[in-house]
């Protein structure tokens, strides 16, 4: 398929590229589905309310009302059904790719072009696979069992505890292998890679975008996880499996397959947790399931057969080259008015090229430049592109070989044709998308992402309001305002004076790192413990006073940390370890080791039952002072803004996980024997926050890694002024209570606010 016909075919392919028609989700006239993606993988993203949740539903129903093939209709809707409709169906398309694998040779380099497409397509979904996840724990529902199992299916798609570890690490190296990987990291700049269609984002944009607000969408959420870890690994990937056996970690890339050392596989993990759901919620909860699981499949038929046709279609060589030069018409527009082919300018062939290669394929072809059947022979490919050439460095070794491929398909011209004709052969045109394919369905998604919320919402009155309101992961824009605010009074206060006053953490950061600090912090814990041997133990009605005032501050472990689970942040290099501690102090997915519920069942002991954490009582709770909440108000709004204020954060975890290991852990403990109470609590910390494999050794690396990626110069983001940042951080955790400190916390709060 040559000539015009052969254009003709890729200019259709160009136009639903555009339109939306075999990429994906029916009809995307370009861009929102990148835009929901960009938006969604932002760690610190807040998602609207109101319109943007209920255009979200819209589509969810669409793509799951009058939508079920053929083999679905009848069933009687059970999850067990779905499940082995979404199986069967990922591995009789696996079987559809393979064919494509080994259906001949084909041209030179088809099957490097195949995997390509194959891995280019998958790219959206596969980088950031299990990262709907993300955000379906939050301080206020810590203790749930039905979150403790999601949280351990999540921790074992992030590789919890190990940096770029988790499934979509492993497919940023199959990417970087195949020299892919210009736009992969992070993941939202995939969106600036026009060689993915649109289509490839609108499932993982949509689903990513969910996960932001998973009050509103957690039955959804699982219901599509349970579906794609039941269809297993991207059908277009087994086709690059066949040609590429060793070239990644295939087990991983399987989100259905359980990761070494694993018990249950991902599929009965995420079943048992959809059971756990529907079990608290009824069948509210099932539907949501349902809904959830019946659009991801319906999403996944459509994006897998259109990837599946542009493949076939990729057969061509002419299909690669009509891509290529729609992608580069824009650019080539502005230049080449002098250069004509057939009497038109090359700039009018590649200003129309945007919306039809087909036409300007044929008038190359026919063209001097091009020696159809020879690209060694052909000017294109030669001199134009050469070192003198007008068009050097242009078109990319890629493109040059999407050229070459091109030309050497083209049958040779008869030795009696002209080289030229003044006017082109007219040709049959591209098929246009019909009205009802042109409507963008993450148009209606991505409006209210631009708009923003519609009102402000409610402005906490004071701290126990802000308690409760920060309980969820959601926000809106006056509560976020006054968590920044919040956060920037407190490292105001905590910086105030900070270079008079003697502090532990040194004063300049050494290339030896903090490790011989950290062992002399835990050498002088201990020894301040033995010299406080003598001192008497407080009362028993002391130590539960301490224990119900703390308890603000302890039901929500870890919180300061909660922004490192966001999916990019929770396997890097930095924030691999935050994960880990944020996923120990939740006890692992295991109840019995919930640092939340163990603190609970000690309160429980001395005779003092607490209303649930995330409830507006428990905030308002009169046995609380309220001084004890402006710490945890603190962790629950500086745990929002990882990016914002890694230094910080970094150098609060530091100060945090150090403070009892060695010392006032071990007073603690003698308290609490004393007066007949489980010392549990206190014990696991002294052990988990040891100085040489815990978290203070974590909280040391993470700080180290930080600044051993920075320049030493002076300036803003440079190493000195990110070690005066963490040096606040570590300040933080007990800043100075003088009225100076405070006035300059209101200063800065007021300052905020007035911008």
């Amino acid at each position: 398929m040559h000539s015009q016909q052969a254009a003709t075919t890729a200019t259709l392919s160009a136009a639903e590229h555009q339109a939306g028609g075999p990429h994906g989700l029916p009809g995307d006239s370009g861009g929102s589905a990148r835009t929901v993606y960009a938006y969604a993988t932002d760690p610190e993203a807040s998602l609207p309310e109101g319109r943007f949740v209920e255009e979200v539903r819209t589509v969810l129903r669409r793509r799951t009302t009058g939508t079920a093939p053929a083999t679905a209709r009848g069933d009687d809707g059970s999850l067990d059904v779905l499940v082995r409709q979404a199986a069967d169906w990922g591995a009789a398309e696996r079987e559809r790719y393979l064919t494509l694998a080994g259906a001949g040779e084909g041209p030179e380099g088809h099957r490097e072009v195949l995997v390509r497409r194959a891995v280019l397509g998958c790219a959206p979904l596969a980088l950031l696979s299990g990262a709907w996840l993300q955000w379906l724990s939050a301080p206020g529902n810590a203790d749930d069992p039905l979150v403790l199992r999601v949280l351990a299916l999540y921790a074992s798609d992030v590789g919890a505890g190990h940096p770029a570890a988790s499934r979509g690490s492993a497919y940023l190296e199959l990417l970087r292998r195949l020299r892919l990987a210009e736009n992969a990291a992070p993941a939202a700049r995939l969106t600036g890679d026009q060689r993915i269609p649109d289509g490839a984002f609108r499932l993982p944009a949509l689903l990513l975008a969910m996960s932001r607000r998973p009050d509103d969408f957690r039955g959804e959420i699982l219901g599509a996880d349970l579906c794609l870890r039941a269809v297993g690994l991207p059908p277009a990937l087994e086709l690059v499996r066949e040609v590429l056996p060793t070239e990644a970690d295939w087990a991983t890339l399987d989100p259905g397959r359980r990761r070494e050392g694993e018990g249950p596989s991902p599929v009965e993990r995420c079943r048992a947790a959809v059971d756990a759901l529907v079990e608290q919620e009824g069948e509210r909860g099932a539907d949501a399931v349902r809904t959830g699981f019946r659009w991801m499949l319906a999403g996944l038929r459509d994006w897998s057969g259109a990837l599946h046709a542009e493949l076939v279609a990729a057969g061509d060589p002419a299909f690669d080259m009509a891509e290529l030069m729609r992608l580069r018409a824009r650019e080539g527009a502005v230049y080449h008015h002098q250069f004509l082919l057939e009497g038109k300018p090359l700039a009018h062939w590649l200003a129309e090229c945007r919306a039809d290669p087909g036409p300007l394929l044929d008038v190359l072809a026919r063209s001097k430049l091009v020696k159809p059947g020879r690209s060694g022979a052909s000017s294109l490919v030669r001199g134009l592109v050469g070192e003198r050439g007008p068009m050097f460095r242009v078109f990319s070794p890629e493109d040059l070989t999407v050229i070459r491929r091109w030309i050497d398909s083209l049958p040779a011209r008869p030795a009696e044709a002209p080289e030229h004709r003044t006017e082109p052969e007219p040709g049959p045109g591209p098929k246009k998308p019909s009205p009802a394919r042109t409507s963008d369905p993450l148009t209606a998604v991505a409006a209210p992402l631009r708009a923003g919320a519609r009102s402000p919402g409610r402005t906490p009155s004071g701290l126990r309001e802000a308690y409760h309101l920060l309980m969820n992961r959601t926000d809106t824009p006056a509560l976020r305002s006054w968590a920044m605010d919040y956060v920037a009074g407190w490292l105001a206060r905590s910086g105030h004076g900070m270079d008079r006053t003697a502090m532990r953490l040194p004063e300049r950061w050494g290339h030896e790192g903090l490790r011989p600090w950290l062992q002399a912090q835990h050498d002088q814990h201990g020894a301040e413990f033995e010299e406080n041997a003598a001192v008497p133990l407080p009362s028993k009605e002391a130590v539960v006073d301490d224990t119900v005032q703390t308890a603000p501050l302890t039901l929500i472990d870890g919180s300061w940390l909660q922004g490192f689970t966001d999916y990019e942040q929770a396997s890097s290099a930095i924030g691999h370890s935050l994960f880990e501690t944020y996923w120990d102090e939740l006890g692992n997915g295991e109840p019995h080791l919930n640092h939340p519920l163990i603190y609970r069942d000690v309160l429980k002991e001395m005779g003092v039952e607490l209303p649930p954490t995330a409830s507006a009582a428990f905030a308002q709770w009169p046995g609380f002072r309220e001084e004890s909440l402006e710490l945890p108000v603190y962790w629950l709004c500086v745990g929002r803004f990882p990016q914002t204020f890694l230094p910080e954060v970094l150098g609060l975890n530091l100060a945090m996980e150090l403070s009892g290991v060695g010392g006032t852990y071990r007073r603690a403990r003698l308290a609490l024997k004393a007066y007949g109470f489980s010392t549990r609590f206190v014990d696991i910390h002294n052990t988990i926050d040891n100085v040489a494999t815990g978290h203070s050794a974590w909280a040391a690396d993470a700080v180290d890694t930080l600044l051993a990626s920075l320049p030493d110069a002076p300036g803003p983001g440079a190493r000195a002024d990110m070690w005066g940042r963490v040096r606040v951080g570590y300040r933080s955790l007990n800043p100075p209570r003088t009225v100076g400190a405070r006035l300059a916390a209101r200063r800065t709060r007021f300052t905020g606010r007035r911008r």
